[in-house]
């Protein structure tokens, strides 16, 4: 980074380009929420099952845990602006041909395109921010980028239930092209200096490998055995030839200062547990309402007071952090997002929309201050080189925790019911605090921003 990147920016102009930021990374997020109503008729169109139908879905949140490193990286090495316009085309040219497909086979290539693209979003737009501002200025831009994302992706249902009543399934796909549009306002905050570095094209491909395996074999219970060797096979081959890499080139694709720092994984593992308690109600919840008669727009309508929330929550989080540090944030966002989980499965048992509205109004909240607490806290535990790609490591892990939630809803609510794999998902945020523990014990840890 140059000297004038790193300087720090007004407080208007960080409301600005925060806003704008979580306005990209939010239209990354409808690809997926608004995309999930429509599944019945894409299924219809094509012949296939909802089940297989499905799949629209989960490759692009495939593709969008597996290249946030990349993006990370690649802005330590060249700036922001390349890739963040590289992630703007591709996420527009597979919106555009998943719209127009022909055939089942070319939407499933459009939308992994999509989501490829997509994963540049949240990475560079965390990196964007921690670059540009310290302090209290900085944790509250990262809770207005996480607020106005969380309230897009609330959003999402009922953006795909209106576009799909008025234009049908495939107007729906195109939704995230609006990301195009944003691009303009943003450009010239973007910085462009990087350490002129080369990249590590093996490692890349390695990591990308690996955790493409990770994200499958998470997937494998609604997926079936297929995948879930192919996931055991990437991962486990990939794990000891990513350690391999990382002891030949310490400095390159994946540093090891990054992946030794324990601050960062834990804190990182630990936030994985938020977005799958999110991810999880953004699915159980129409999956619901929907059962009991709902139409798609009626659900999007029962999501309104999240997104709302959302829009809040980011006046909460600057104090937040400055008074009990971004890494008790992380735990105590933990803490509301199992409690939203467990309200959750008692509005499943009783098909109760008014406590399933609000137990995503609360992983709502826990969304908004999680992700942001997770960005200070692995802000400031790496040197400014390595910034970009311990961000995109935080944020596949945290991408991940999504697909947990997403791969539990989907592949245990047949056999457990809605309820009981709901149930099962309240524990995650528990485990995460078991891991976080450690690092609250370092004031620096706890309290730094």
């Amino acid at each position: 980074m140059t000297a004038a990147d790193t300087t720090t920016q007004p407080v208007d102009d960080s409301r600005r380009i925060s806003i704008l930021l979580g306005l990209l990374f939010g239209l990354g997020g409808l690809g997926s929420s608004s995309a999930a109503v429509t599944l019945a008729l894409m299924g219809k169109d094509f012949g296939i099952s909802s089940g297989l139908a499905a799949w629209a879905i989960s490759l692009y949140v495939l593709m969008l845990a597996v290249t946030t490193a990349l993006y990370g990286r690649i802005s330590d090495l060249v700036g922001f602006r390349g890739p963040m316009l590289a992630g703007l085309v591709l996420m527009s040219i597979g919106a555009l041909v998943a719209a127009v497909a022909p055939t089942f086979q070319v939407l499933l290539g459009a939308r992994m395109v999509q989501g490829a693209g997509a994963a540049a979003l949240p990475t560079l737009g965390v990196a964007v921010l921690s670059s540009r501002y310290a302090g209290e200025i900085r944790g509250v831009a990262f809770g207005r980028l996480a607020g106005v994302s969380a309230a897009v992706g609330c959003l999402g249902p009922l953006a795909g239930g209106v576009v799909e009543a008025a234009f049908g399934w495939r107007a729906v796909m195109a939704l995230p092209i609006l990301g195009a549009l944003v691009l303009p306002f943003i450009w010239r905050a973007l910085p462009t200096g990087g350490s002129g570095a080369k990249l590590d094209v093996v490692g890349a491909i390695l990591v990308c490998l690996t955790a493409a395996g990770m994200v499958l074999l998470v997937q494998s219970p609604s997926a079936g055995l297929l995948v879930a060797a192919l996931g055991a096979v990437l991962l486990f081959a990939g794990v000891p030839a990513v350690h391999a890499t990382v002891r030949r080139r310490p400095d390159g694709f994946l540093p090891v200062e990054v992946i030794r720092n324990a601050t960062v994984v834990r804190t990182a593992v630990s936030a994985s547990s938020i977005p799958a308690s999110w991810f999880a109600l953004l699915i159980a919840t129409p999956a619901v309402l929907l059962a009991e008669g709902w139409e798609a727009w009626q659900v999007g309508v029962a999501m309104l007071p999240s997104a709302a929330i959302a829009l809040f929550v980011p006046r909460l989080v600057g104090p937040m952090l400055r008074r009990v540090g971004p890494g008790r944030s992380v735990g105590a966002a933990a803490l509301v997002a199992s409690g939203a989980i467990l309200l959750a499965a008692l509005g499943a048992h009783f098909a109760s929309a008014t406590i399933l509205v609000i137990g995503i109004v609360f992983v709502t909240v826990a969304f908004g201050l999680g992700q942001p607490a997770l960005s200070a806290v692995v802000g400031d535990a790496v040197h400014e080189n390595v910034r970009g790609v311990a961000l995109g490591v935080s944020t596949l892990l945290f991408l991940i925790g999504g697909s947990i939630g997403s791969a539990v809803i989907a592949g245990l609510s047949g056999p457990l019911g809605m309820t009981g794999a709901l149930l099962l998902l309240a524990a995650l945020p528990v485990l995460g605090l078991i891991v976080l523990a450690p690092t609250l014990r370092s004031p620096e840890t706890a309290r730094s921003v």
